[in-house]
């Protein structure tokens, strides 16, 4: 924006008739008048200006005045007496005086005057000026006294009293001011402004009572006081502005006025301190408003500039305008979230699609630009993407679980949270979230040590010279489970003799609590409960038999009939049907026998000689098998266990009475198992042949 002055000149046409304030005008002439006495008459005003103003004034042809006028000094206009008057001829003369101006057509104007011839008084009054000039100040309190206008007469008694008037005066100055009559005191009666009307002129009039009249001239000029305030005119302005605008960026142009006089009228114009704006001085009173530094949107979003404008009057006056100005947003602000990391927790075994955490970011931005989308970054975790794992609400930034965990398959992982603005372009941030799963009490405790079989009990052999404390085995177990949901305790829950052993609460050692008596089971079965510390609790269960001898060979067969009871106990349902079978079976048998045994007689004593002295044949002895407790299993060392056996204990071995146990698949287990029982149930059979024989 450029500003140019541009002065214009109205050029006058001759549109105005000269008139006067009066279309009759009275004046008494004493008949003792001298000639070339004057008489002053009032001018006529054109409101036209040059050649189309007042140019001259004519008057009717009369016998006694002619017509003197200083237009081109004073512009007044008198009545000249070139022939003394004489009442008694004539008391009255009327003349026309006609205004001509020099226009083109010319216009003119006309005012009657009436003369009356008065009697004899030689003195007229004189003013002690010619022309009186005083000053005065505008927004004069009315009644004040501007000047005193005084003119004395020769005359005495009612010849030599003067009154006093204004004969010429403009309607403005008839409105502002009024003269004393008997005074000549000139006062204020009215509003007084330097700027409608700077000087005042006027005629005076002092007449005496005999009609002698004389006049003098009164100018009044007004003294300028700083009672203006400045103007302040918005000639263009922007209510908005980007944030990103550039300094020196023009915002408004204000044009200041004072209609005072000189340093009255002067103005300066500035703006409040501490904003980014400042006023540039351009050409007459003119200013344009710029920025004077960056903008920053989320630190002010809008400012309110207050424009001052004061003058450099004596007591000077000030005025303000304010221009509020909004800052639109551009797009300059990421999100930003709380911290740069979280960290949170979920439970293992949670329900899919459950929520279990919440980001949230703020942009500083306003509108579109601030309108903020959450989306998980792809990454992997486990060879799987991670959006298999965690899903986030693009609204509200809440993650879900899409899966349940599970702590003993994954017990951390990462997750990397993208915000993303409206803007164009869009501005991102990327905050890292490390999601820990939480263990939940939901594996039992595992017994490595003593090794399970197919639900057969451990065996342990101890010698019956043992110690108070001696270590009879430890129970190993291991928990899937961390912190309180893997610790472990042990506690001895069944026993033969509760007494005879302890067990240690940590560290599942199996120990003798008091020393081995005759009146002691050789053979002794303990359970033991294995026990983890979560809310609620989960336990395992081990059986161990322990055989008590200090025959190892001994402890040995004694211990099959004890591991046979133990797994008779273990499976009670299934030998309960199968004893039943045989027994009947047998029942059966023995009937058949008693009813065929007189007809057989001669077979039986028969195959009772087949047999040298008397004795039936011997039934080899299969001791049970028992699982190899080093070959499998995670102990941390190996046991060693001592073996007692008697002197003849050789011969023993030789005749395959000791017995090494070796590991044996499950199947042959279980043939055994079962070959065993056939063999025992065998024996019996032939214990009630005998019987029926001895018969």
């Amino acid at each position: 924006m450029e500003l140019h002055r541009v002065t214009v000149d109205v050029i006058d046409i001759n549109d105005n008739d000269p008139t006067c304030d009066k279309q009759s005008i009275q004046l008494k002439v004493i008949e003792s008048s001298p000639p070339g006495a004057l008489f002053s008459l009032p001018s006529a005003i054109d409101s036209d200006v040059g050649t189309n103003t007042i140019k001259s004034y004519v008057l009717t042809p009369n016998d006694h005045f002619k017509l003197k006028s200083r237009i081109q000094s004073d512009g007044n206009v008198y009545l000249l007496l070139e022939v003394p008057l004489d009442r008694e001829k004539q008391e009255e003369h009327i003349l026309l005086l006609t205004a001509v101006d020099g226009g083109n057509p010319q216009r003119s104007g006309t005012v009657e005057i009436h003369i009356i011839v008065l009697d004899a008084n030689d003195n007229a009054p004189v003013f002690s000026h010619e022309v009186y000039k005083a000053y005065v100040q505008e927004n004069s309190l009315i009644g004040s006294l501007v000047m005193k206008v005084s003119a004395t007469d020769a005359d005495k008694d009612m010849n030599g009293r003067i009154r006093y008037c204004f004969s010429h005066i403009s309607e403005n100055g008839n409105n502002v001011f009024e003269i004393n009559p008997d005074s000549g005191e000139i006062k204020v009666k009215g509003h007084i402004d330097y700027e409608n009307n700077k000087m005042y002129e006027m005629t005076v009039e002092a007449s005496d009572h005999g009609g002698h009249v004389s006049s003098s001239k009164v100018i009044i000029e007004v003294v300028d006081v700083n009672d203006n305030v400045p103007l302040i005119n918005l000639m263009s302005v922007s209510n908005q502005i980007s944030e990103d605008s550039k300094p020196g960026t023009v915002i408004a142009i204000i044009n200041v006025q004072d209609k005072d006089f000189g340093r009255n009228g002067k103005v300066n114009c500035f703006v409040g301190n501490n904003i980014p704006f400042k006023l540039e001085y351009s050409l007459n009173n003119f200013y344009s408003l710029e920025t004077d530094g960056n903008l920053d949107r989320e630190k002010v979003s809008a400012y309110n500039i207050t424009i001052i404008a004061t003058d450099e009057g004596e007591h000077p006056l000030s005025a303000t305008r304010l221009i509020t100005l909004v800052i639109s947003d551009v797009n300059d602000n990421p999100p930003k979230f709380e911290q740069q990391r979280y960290s949170t927790y979920i439970m293992e075994n949670n329900s899919p699609g459950s929520s279990f955490f919440s980001v949230r970011a703020k942009d500083e931005d306003s509108g579109v630009n601030s309108r903020i989308s959450y989306f998980v970054q792809n990454s992997r975790v486990n060879n799987l993407s991670v959006t298999s794992f965690v899903s986030v609400n693009s609204e509200e930034g809440v993650l879900y679980a899409v899966r349940s965990f599970d702590y003993e398959q994954m017990s951390n992982f990462q997750v990397s949270v993208t915000a993303k603005d409206g803007g164009s372009p869009s501005l991102s941030s990327v905050v890292i979230i490390d999601i820990y799963i939480e263990d939940e009490n939901d594996n039992f405790p595992e017994i490595l040590y003593p090794i399970q079989n197919k639900g057969y009990p451990a065996a342990e052999f101890i010698p019956t010279s043992v110690s108070v404390g001696y270590l009879v085995t430890k129970v190993v177990a291991v928990d899937k489970d961390s912190k309180e949901n893997a610790w472990l305790s042990y506690k001895l829950i069944k026993a033969t003799d509760q007494t005879l052993f302890e067990v240690g609460l940590h560290n599942g050692e199996v120990r003798t609590a008091r020393q081995i008596m005759e009146k002691d089971s050789k053979k002794q079965k303990i359970t033991i409960s294995v026990e983890d510390s979560g809310q609620p609790s989960h336990s395992s269960t081990v059986n161990i038999n322990i055989g008590i001898s200090e025959n190892f060979a001994l402890a040995l067969s004694e211990f099959s009939d004890l591991t046979k009871n133990s797994s008779h106990d273990a499976n009670i349902t299934f030998y309960l049907v199968l004893s039943l079978a045989l027994v009947s079976f047998l029942f059966l048998v023995l009937i058949i026998a008693l009813i065929c045994l007189k007809i057989y007689k001669w077979r039986s004593s028969k195959l009772f000689n087949e047999y040298p002295n008397g004795t039936l044949p011997v039934i080899p002895y299969y001791p049970p098998s028992y699982a190899d407790a080093g070959t499998t299993g995670t102990l941390c060392h190996v046991y060693n266990y001592e073996v007692c056996l008697t002197a003849d204990s050789g011969n023993s071995v030789e005749n395959n009475d000791f017995k090494t146990i070796e590991p044996l698949p499950k199947s042959s287990m279980d043939i055994r198992a079962s070959g065993t029982e056939t063999k025992h149930l065998k024996s019996e059979a032939e214990e009630d042949l005998l019987q029926v024989k001895h018969i």
